[in-house]
């Protein structure tokens, strides 16, 4: 028999999970059926991501970079699996300029964030948390009667919420909002004139009780809400990002809250994660009325379920390609 006719050995893949804390215990991608090898980590530094990567065929990241010289130590890679919608943290014209396939997950997540969405602005328009910790402090005791008025309640029926982004989180978060009884806008671009089905992004900032943040991190979007931004903020509005930390200068969110510019703030998200010690969000972290969550928004368990199921498709589909 010729070499030509020989049917070679088809190596086994490697398939390498960088960053498997991410999802919650008892979440896990599906092991494929045909042969491989499965390298789990809980977490990698910076550091470590090249090496682990030097002998796979396939990487499974959430927030874990990709950047051009990682690739370049993983000259056997040829996918990349993001538990996550977004995909900033992967070079994405490397991966392509290396024939890389880079699979990301849609649409999972609308419901866990919109809901989340509203749990921090209940929260903050009702000033649950202030109310629960007067409780705890003995103050109920001490009014001397069934209620006492400490904190503002305000409803939302009536009040406008504007929305930045309107993708599958924005609509999610506008239909609550409507069954609530709130106006929903949506703003257009910094820059850009009102359109139809768009008040402009100055018209939001001014008339917005509630603002809600779910546009993408971009060169342009990067610090949008500034102080030129707070400052036209006139009805003092509760701010809610679950979007990313980096849409939202931290100095001028520190100054805005320090002088009362916005009546609430609840944050999902940060510039950096988890918080340095550095931060500016650190000087707020304790004020009434900021909430910071460790960016939990997105994992709902059924949210997380519909990522690792929806990874796990993609990765036996590219394995039965793998194999021929």
């Amino acid at each position: 028999m010729s070499l030509a006719a020989e049917t070679l050995p088809v190596p086994a893949p490697v398939i390498v999970v960088l960053d498997a804390a991410t999802l919650a215990p008892g979440i896990a991608l599906r092991r494929p059926a045909v042969p491989h090898a499965w390298r789990d980590f809980d977490r990698t530094a910076a550091g470590d991501t090249a090496e682990r990567l030097r002998d796979a065929t396939v990487a499974v990241v959430n927030k874990v970079r990709l950047d051009r010289a990682t690739l370049d130590a993983a000259p056997g890679l040829r996918l990349v699996l993001v538990a996550a919608t977004g995909m900033d943290n992967i070079d994405l014209d490397a991966c392509a300029e290396r024939g890389i396939a880079v699979r990301n997950v849609v649409g999972y997540g609308a419901a866990t964030v919109a809901e989340h969405v509203f749990a921090l602005v209940l929260a903050l328009r009702r000033n649950l948390i202030a109310y629960r910790q007067s409780v705890l402090d003995g103050r109920w005791e001490e009014s001397g009667q069934f209620c006492y008025h400490d904190f503002p309640v305000r409803e939302l029926q009536g009040s406008r919420l504007a929305l930045i982004g309107s993708g599958a989180i924005g609509g999610a978060v506008g239909r609550i909002a409507e069954a609530f009884g709130m106006e929903v806008v949506v703003a257009a671009r910094k820059g850009r004139a009102a359109e139809p089905g768009r008040v402009s992004f100055e018209e939001a900032l001014a008339t917005a009780d509630v603002l809600s943040l779910h546009c993408p991190l971009t060169p342009e979007t990067r610090g949008l809400f500034d102080a030129q931004a707070f400052a036209r903020m006139e009805r003092r509005p509760i701010l809610i990002n679950t979007a990313r930390g980096a849409l939202i200068d931290g100095p001028a969110l520190v100054d805005a809250v320090t002088a009362g510019r916005v009546s609430g703030v609840g944050l999902d998200v940060l510039a950096v994660e988890p918080i340095t010690p550095d931060d500016p969000v650190r000087a707020i972290l304790r004020h009434p009325n900021v909430i910071v969550t460790p960016h939990v928004a997105w994992a709902g368990r059924a949210a997380q379920q519909r990522i690792a199921e929806t990874l796990s498709s993609a990765l036996d589909e590219f394995l039965q390609c793998h194999r021929k």
